[in-house]
């Protein structure tokens, strides 16, 4: 059982390279007001748009580890990509601006005439841009492949990362946010029941089940994939969560696979476009609290949690946790 080996895990998480980026911990309050509109659950948010660094989000946490990784292995340059509005590529832009790294981001797609949101960002760190010409995400997969060859060819190193931060050293970020909270809710006299999140790469939900599992934490986790089904999901999930327990030398088993729960009622008309319900949940958060979400990933995900919280999927669980994973430059983006 992963738990037996919980002792040591501690130990082994300090030894793992950490280039430090994000402001710690990130803050964790109780949202009464919001808790009252929804119903439901007493209710809490982890705010992982607040880490300090880049514009925020949780995909600095996943950098941290990566960025140190590549330093390590004499990287001269972070070759990375996903859709223009991407996150984790505006974050990884200033993760490689700090470090003295040069930063190539591979977009799908064509360039859009205006430079907007996360784009603007991107490119305010120093990162040169470049687009597919095709509008299939895994284009940026194979550009992304193509300009590290480019770049060795001329003699530079680079490393290169995946979509999301999507690799074993993200998700091992995540699981240091899951004790991170945990220390949170025992210095708050609190013990959260439920956590829920927004499910893109994966990334996040394989390192918090993965830390709930190995520390033994008592909550359960609920993941609403905004990006792909969640047969899909499920799979990418289990594979991270695999290559991540290797690095920290503890063995999954099965156990993370038996606790992977991911809703797909979310998604809409499809990846990265608005959904009525998401606009709603996002709407209440700003105007019951004065916290903003982003329109496509957390908006998504909390108008998923209210749905189920209202259907009764939560009864009995008496205090839930919303991973507020960031996002919010892409409110910048378009008409309003």
């Amino acid at each position: 059982m992963i738990g037996s080996a919980s002792s040591g895990l501690t130990g082994r998480l300090a030894d793992i390279p950490r280039s430090r980026l994000a402001i710690l911990p990130s803050p964790f309050h109780r949202v009464s007001r919001l808790a009252t509109a929804v119903g439901g659950p007493e209710l809490w948010l982890k705010r992982d748009d607040l880490l300090g660094f880049g514009f925020g989000g949780n995909k600095v946490r996943g950098l941290e580890l990566i960025l140190a990784d590549a330093v390590a292995a004499g990287a001269d340059t972070l070759v990375t990509g996903a859709g223009p509005q991407s996150n984790h590529v505006r974050a990884a832009s200033a993760a490689a601006a700090v470090a003295g790294l040069r930063m190539v981001a591979v977009y799908w797609g064509t360039e859009p005439t205006a430079s907007e949101g996360n784009l603007r960002l991107t490119r305010q760190f120093g990162a040169e841009t470049r687009f597919t010409g095709d509008s299939d995400r895994s284009s940026v997969d194979r550009g992304i492949a193509a300009v590290a060859a480019e770049l060795r060819s001329a003699g530079r190193q680079p490393y290169t990362i995946p979509r999301g931060g999507a690799t074993g050293l993200g998700v091992v970020a995540h699981v240091l946010a899951a004790r991170e909270l945990h220390r949170q809710a025992v210095e708050r006299g609190t013990t959260p029941e439920l956590v829920v999140l927004a499910v893109g790469s994966g990334a996040t939900l394989a390192g918090w089940l993965l830390g709930g599992v190995a520390l033994d934490l008592p909550w359960r986790i609920v993941g609403y994939t905004v990006s792909r089904p969640a047969v899909e999901a499920r799979a990418r999930v289990s594979a991270l969560a695999i290559e991540a327990a290797g690095l920290l030398g503890i063995d999954p088993g099965s156990i993370v696979d038996d606790r992977i729960e991911i809703s797909e009622g979310v998604i809409g008309d499809g990846y990265g476009i608005p959904t009525a319900a998401g606009q709603a949940a996002a709407e209440l958060l700003a105007r019951r609290e004065g916290i903003l979400l982003d329109p496509t990933y957390t908006a998504k995900a909390f108008g998923g949690y209210i749905a189920d919280a209202n259907a009764g999927r939560f009864a009995g669980v008496d205090r839930a946790v919303f991973l507020h994973t960031g996002g919010e430059p892409a409110l910048f983006v378009g008409p309003g």
